[in-house]
């Protein structure tokens, strides 16, 4: 039976073969010229998506792109085969009113090969395999392999949300590449350096339904002699600003972006290809109930969570490592613990770890000295009762009446200027009165604590109406206010909403409680790298936010921070829950253990030389004198493989290796 398409901008031939299953239905039409083009249709006859044809490229030499296209189609059950090649101008324009006046160098295809679509019998998944050769030498703009413009031809450009881990995530009428989080240039991320990619796999949602594209990141798709090898390009757009159309793309594309300009869909210098060269590329086109995050989490659930980095140490050696650094290069006789790397810089009377690791090792190799200096410094006092109460009056005070908590630029968060200074040169990163996640979250995480201490019932039943107020909250937001903008999407947010949602839960039962901790805790997923390029060890390094400090001066998709995730569990620990039990779909032990293993990896060893301070250089020459040696570096270079920034206490990892510990019976 013939189906007439609903695409619009294909010259349909008359012929189409269909794949389907319960989940989803796939129409390739032939187009005048030969197969083909697909349309991706739900269960409920949405036109999903349309994968605009079986691959195109564009020669430097050539007046127009060329279609991939097959004079046949082959294939049983679930698969069909295409035996393609590119179209040829010369041929095209034979015996045409453009045969005098145009003239084509190539007489033959560029490009033959081979293009499968195979269906999932049991899923909404559909496998693109090219496997293709270059017939003459050519200079490429661009190869493009899976062109998926989801909404055209329905529903456009309207969508609920769109993520591309580590790199976007978008929701409502937001931009992608858009300057609500950026300024120009870092703004432009529609081809992103492939190493800034966390997981393989771009997502729109509406409606209730996600349209997925994923791919092997670190596939060798082509390669000649001793040139550089190519892998997948993502293009990612919504809507879709690269062909300005009505809908949102998600793409796969040669050759890779080499730098981080974003804007590389056409290649200058283009790519060199020879004759008899090969070009391989795979991907999944995939249909997911819900919103972008769970196609992210679809991903991570089918190809699991990758193995946690071979330990750099043991992890008793590495706990001694740093009870070693601490006692010695981060002690100051008289002021306390502390990297010293200003004058300004606050000491510590405790490792946050202290008390943990003697417990664990009294009889360490760093016990007595650690035991020696705390007692040489007075404690710090806790507060009493008093305080406390007075601390939690305050909080509730500050609460508004539907629940949330307001930002506050010129007052209780004003902790550093830099929003102050950003505001005032650029844009606000926030405006006084708004509320975001985070807002949120850390006082109802306190007022859980004031709870607990001073037997209250007011501070839990505060706590509990700030969870209430966000529970309709979708994506992470406000963790970094300090210096990034409020509303981009934040991994410290969805870290603080996880633990406090759970508190919430234990405090009360209340089920959508677990749910919003479920939600949260998989919200970390967008910002963890979960594969890492050949070379380059990054896997579980996170992004802490999508955005850019101050507008200007950090760029977050670039770099990784890894304190944040620590934060996550380490405050689990202190709250005694068990954050793994709110999800038993993701393995979140081994997740921790991951993100644990990659601190661990950073840690600074001056004798490396892979690390340089950003805005306190003078304490390059402490760095060099090895004053710094295993301290957690602040961030890492996703495209150099770098560490800069501030030089932390490694307290955070500590605390974590201690949870990671088998119990003692």
């Amino acid at each position: 039976m013939t189906t007439q398409p609903r695409y619009r901008h294909a010259a349909y031939g008359g012929q189409t073969r269909v794949l389907e299953n319960d989940t989803l239905r796939v129409e390739v039409h032939r187009r005048t010229t030969g197969w083909g083009w697909a349309e991706i249709v739900a269960p409920d006859g949405t036109l999903l998506a349309v994968l605009d044809h079986l691959g195109e490229l564009c020669l430097r030499d050539s007046p127009v792109p060329l279609r991939l296209e097959a004079t046949e189609v082959t294939g049983t059950g679930p698969e069909l085969v295409f035996d393609v090649r590119s179209a040829v101008v010369a041929d095209a324009l034979r015996d045409t009113s453009f045969a005098s006046w145009i003239g084509s160098p190539f007489t033959g295809p560029a490009l033959t090969g081979r293009v499968v679509l195979t269906l999932d019998p049991d899923g909404a998944r559909l496998r693109l395999d090219y496997r293709l050769e270059s017939q003459q030498d050519l200079y490429l703009r661009y190869l493009r392999g899976p062109w998926l413009r989801v909404g055209e031809g329905s529903f456009g450009a309207e969508r609920d949300d769109a993520i591309l881990p580590g790199v976007e995530w978008t929701a409502g009428h937001e931009w992608t590449s858009g300057t609500d989080w950026f300024r120009d240039p870092w703004a432009m991320r529609v081809t992103p350096h492939r190493n800034t990619v966390a997981v393989p796999v771009m997502a729109v949602s509406r409606g209730g339904t996600a349209v997925a594209l994923s791919w092997e990141p670190d596939q060798d798709c082509t390669g000649w002699f001793s040139m550089p090898r190519e892998h997948p390009q993502p293009v990612f757009a919504a809507p879709n600003l690269v062909e300005r159309r009505d809908g949102s793309l998600l793409g796969l594309m040669l050759p890779e972006a080499r730098d981080g300009s974003g804007d590389g869909w056409h290649a200058d210098p283009p790519l060199e290809l020879h004759r008899g060269q090969r070009i391989e590329l795979t991907a999944v086109v995939s249909v997911v109930p819900g919103r972008s995050l769970d196609a992210v989490t679809d991903w991570v659930a089918r190809h699991g969570l990758p193995e946690p980095p071979a330990p750099r140490w043991p992890i008793e050696e590495t706990l001694h490592r740093i009870a070693e650094a601490v006692t010695t290069r981060l002690w100051h006789d008289g002021r306390g613990y502390g990297t010293a790397q200003t004058e300004t810089d606050p000491f510590r009377s405790a490792p946050l770890f202290a008390a943990a690791y003697l417990e664990r090792f009294p009889d360490g190799p760093h016990a007595r000295r650690m035991r020696e200096q705390l007692a040489s410094l007075a404690p710090e006092p806790e507060p009493g009762t008093e305080a406390l109460l007075t601390e939690g009056r305050e909080l509730l005070g500050q609460q508004r009446p539907d629940g949330s908590f307001g930002f506050e630029p010129d007052g209780r968060h004003l902790v550093k200027d830099d929003f102050l200074v950003a505001r005032d040169l650029v844009a606000p990163m926030g405006q006084a009165g708004d509320t975001a996640l985070d807002l949120s979250m850390t006082p109802a995480i306190r007022l859980f604590e004031l709870a607990e201490r001073t037997g209250e019932r007011a501070f839990a039943d505060g706590a509990r109406r700030a969870l209430d107020a966000c529970l309709s909250l979708y994506r992470p937001e406000g963790g970094d206010y300090w210096e990034t903008p409020l509303h981009a999407p934040n991994l410290l947010a969805a870290g603080h909403a996880a633990v406090a949602y759970e508190l919430g839960f234990r405090a009360f039962g209340d089920q959508r409680y677990r749910e919003r901790t479920t939600h949260w805790l998989r919200s970390l997923l967008a910002f963890t790298h979960l594969w890492e390029p050949r070379g380059m060890p990054m896997a579980y390094n996170t992004k802490p936010c999508l955005c850019s400090s101050d507008w200007y001066f950090a760029n977050w998709v670039r770099d990784h921070v890894q304190w944040e995730v620590l934060t996550t569990f380490a405050l689990a620990v202190e709250h005694g829950i068990d954050l793994a039990a709110a999800d038993p779909l993701i393995d979140w032990r081994r997740y921790q253990e991951g993100v644990t293993w990659a601190a661990v990896r950073w840690l600074l060893d001056h004798r490396d030389d892979t690390w340089r301070p950003h805005n306190l250089p003078d304490t390059l020459e402490s760095y060099r004198q090895g004053r710094f040696d295993m301290c957690l570096p602040d961030t890492h270079n996703a495209t150099t493989g770098l560490y800069g920034g501030m030089a932390i206490m490694p307290d955070i990892v500590a605390i974590n290796l201690l949870d990671l510990l088998p119990k003692r019976g």
